[in-house]
């Protein structure tokens, strides 16, 4: 079983898209497009993604998605975490058509510049709504703002954190980039409310990626939070701008080969059916 824990959907009008570098995968990205990838890479189940639009249509859209595509599996939604009315904004989700397949939500943390944000005790507040209701919070930021994602990882034991794309470390800086990124993530993954996405490394190393230069990050990764606290996701449609999806999904098998059967049924699809609370349809039923 294979479960892609991180992908995404969208149309080329995503203001996001319109960054110059970002030309190569600026157009429309449906569930058509990837099946035949999904199809040919023996993926069982997936994760849908917010993509970056910021606003709770787009997770309307998503749900009634995933409600009519028996191979998503789970939607991670959008939620700001000042929404002062962010209980009723979840309890909405769920009511809408596919609202059953919300496992998690997250915001574009990423760009957000202050430093003390995961320090407010209105978003720790939030972060322990979204725990509560018993969704899940994915972390998509940057390496420097690890250390405060374990502060407030620790500060809100009730809520189950996922690492998108282990932090975006800075792969292609070399040793200097892989010296930053372990001393950043041992205190996060030190959390035992925080699993992570073996996802988007290939976008972090580049044009010029190589397994070798994936392979550091992955063993780190399986020292410090182990095979039961870590996922597997293609990021898809970001990988093209430097991999297939086949590309993505194979470097991370390459790297995985000398773990346990158990181990890696845990990486593939064990940790992102407990950590979203995936409810899988029959195999039959998956197309």
């Amino acid at each position: 079983m294979i479960v892609d824990a991180h992908h995404h959907v969208w149309t080329a009008d995503y203001p996001w898209l319109s960054a110059p570098d970002l030309a190569p995968i600026r157009r429309d990205y449906t569930l058509a497009d990837l099946t035949p990838q999904l199809e040919a890479a023996g993926v069982t189940a997936t994760v849908l993604v917010e993509a970056g639009r910021c606003d709770a249509a787009e997770t309307a859209e998503f749900l009634a998605l995933a409600a009519t595509a028996p191979r998503i599996a789970g939607v991670v939604g959008w939620a700001s975490l000042t929404d002062p009315d962010l209980p009723a904004t979840l309890a909405a989700y769920r009511d809408l058509p596919g609202g059953a397949t919300l496992v998690g939500v997250r915001d574009q943390l990423q760009g957000v510049d202050d430093p003390e944000y995961l320090a407010r005790p209105d978003v720790r507040a939030a972060m322990a709504t979204i725990g509560g209701t018993g969704l899940a919070y994915d972390l998509v930021v940057h390496v420097r703002q690890l250390a405060a994602c374990a502060e407030a990882a620790r500060a809100t034991p009730g809520t189950v954190f996922v690492l998108d794309h282990l932090g975006k470390p800075r792969i292609g800086a070399g040793a200097e980039g892989f010296a930053e990124w372990r001393a950043a993530v041992a205190p996060l993954a030190a959390c035992g409310n925080v699993v992570a996405k073996l996802s988007g490394l290939l976008v972090e190393a580049g044009p010029g990626w190589d397994v070798s230069l994936v392979r550091p990050y992955v063993d780190t990764a399986l020292e410090l939070f182990g095979a039961e606290r870590l996922m597997i996701g293609s990021d898809w449609p970001v990988c093209e701008l430097v991999a297939s999806y086949s590309e993505a999904l194979g470097t991370l098998d390459a790297c995985l080969r000398e773990l346990s059967a158990d181990e890696r049924a845990a990486v593939t699809a064990g940790t992102a059916i407990r950590t979203y609370r995936l409810d899988l349809a029959p195999a039959s039923d998956l197309r």
